[in-house]
């Protein structure tokens, strides 16, 4: 049994353990451009000087070591063969089962976004975002995120929120925050609406007892050194943290793999690419049946990998009895002090309100998760 899993992400590590485990003999093999792992949840924390990119980045030999796996460091570049054959710059690799957890990307198309930094690009975008606050001395900070029209799903709203927050928290705890004006923009007349229907009224309202202005339910047109331009209006920013919405992987578009209309990888509710034997996705990259409310966040990424793992070896053993993968939405959205717990379900919407002991929940379960890969 000779399984590939393509990254090294949430997705990608999780589809890791469990096959492994449901395969003990199985050969694996791991591609991706680097063999690493970055927790992009505490990029938040950057900022503030809570954690350093090297708190937040595992070498992962050790651990693919004691799964038993054989990594490969290339860039993907196709999928063909029915799925049997990855394309990268090393070379051509088979495979009798693939996952693909290689993650999205962002759409970055609006004219003028090279003057907005998008702060879940990675540990370069966090400490520029640093760099900027510690050289300001006063004026206009503006956050917002985007989505993708054709793929609701695909939007990564939770940390800009927590960058929002956190960065108003920052600065008061620097005794500066009457020295700036905060803007939250959003093109959704009611930002977070898939964290439960509740949630958006919340959230505003919190921005409001802050003193964080908005700018909400208008069509974003795009960027310029120091402006956010919408179709209700623009504004003048001195630095400008935007999130757009997300699409696949840039290899995808040269594949013959299923997309939806959002340019992502088609797949069922077992995780399975449709139309596909033995490949699987899970993560940023996949399209996935669903509640409206389903969001890309690690945890559903998780949820997505351990089904497509199971299923997958499932079928190379001729069993049919696949598992579909659970649509659960659960975050902590912090504020540099305390936290607040979402959680939704098909049953409906938990919500707490801030509390500190949250914050440091957040701060214990991403010594945990990492733990386990060093």
């Amino acid at each position: 049994m000779n399984i590939t899993i393509l990254g090294t992400g949430f997705a990608a590590l999780t589809a890791v353990k469990q096959t492994r485990k449901s395969a003990p003999n199985a050969k694996i093999t791991v591609i991706a451009p680097q063999e690493s792992f970055l927790y992009y949840p505490s990029l938040i924390w950057i900022p503030s000087g809570l954690r350093k990119g090297d708190d937040l980045r595992i070498n992962l030999h050790n651990f693919f070591n004691r799964q038993k796996v054989q990594f490969i460091e290339a860039s993907v570049e196709n999928v063909t063969n029915g799925g049997r054959t990855v394309v990268t710059s090393a070379g051509k690799f088979e495979n009798d089962g693939l996952i693909i957890a290689s993650g999205g990307r962002f759409i970055k198309k609006l004219p003028g976004i090279e003057h907005a930094i998008t702060p879940c690009e990675g540990i370069n975008a966090a400490n520029k975002i640093k760099e900027r606050l510690d050289g300001m001395t006063s004026g206009t900070i503006a956050i917002g995120f985007g989505g993708n029209p054709k793929e609701p799903s695909a939007m990564r709203g939770g940390p800009m929120f927590e960058f929002l927050f956190g960065i108003d928290n920052l600065l008061r705890r620097q005794g500066r925050r009457d020295k700036f004006k905060l803007i939250f923009f959003n093109p959704a007349p009611q930002p977070g609406k898939r964290l439960g229907p509740k949630v958006p009224g919340k959230l505003v309202k919190m921005m409001a007892k802050k003193g964080i202005e908005t700018h909400l339910g208008h069509k974003m047109v795009g960027f310029e050194a120091n402006k956010v331009k919408t179709e209700g209006g623009e504004f003048e920013a001195d630095l400008i943290l935007f999130m757009p919405g997300m699409t696949g992987p840039a290899w995808l578009p040269n594949s013959d793999l299923p997309k939806s209309e959002g340019g992502m990888i088609s797949a069922n509710s077992h995780a399975q690419v449709n139309g596909y034997e033995n490949v699987y996705v899970a993560g940023d990259a996949g399209s996935f049946p669903g509640p409206e409310w389903q969001a890309k966040q690690a945890h559903a990424a998780d949820l997505q990998a351990t089904a497509a793992a199971k299923n997958l070896v499932k079928s190379l053993n001729g069993q049919t009895d696949f598992e579909e993968f659970k649509h659960e939405l659960i975050c902590i959205v912090d504020t540099l002090s305390h936290g607040i717990l979402i959680k939704r379900t098909d049953k409906g919407t938990t919500l707490l309100p801030p509390c500190r002991l949250l914050h440091f929940a957040k701060r214990a379960f991403e010594w945990m998760y990492l733990r386990q890969y060093k």
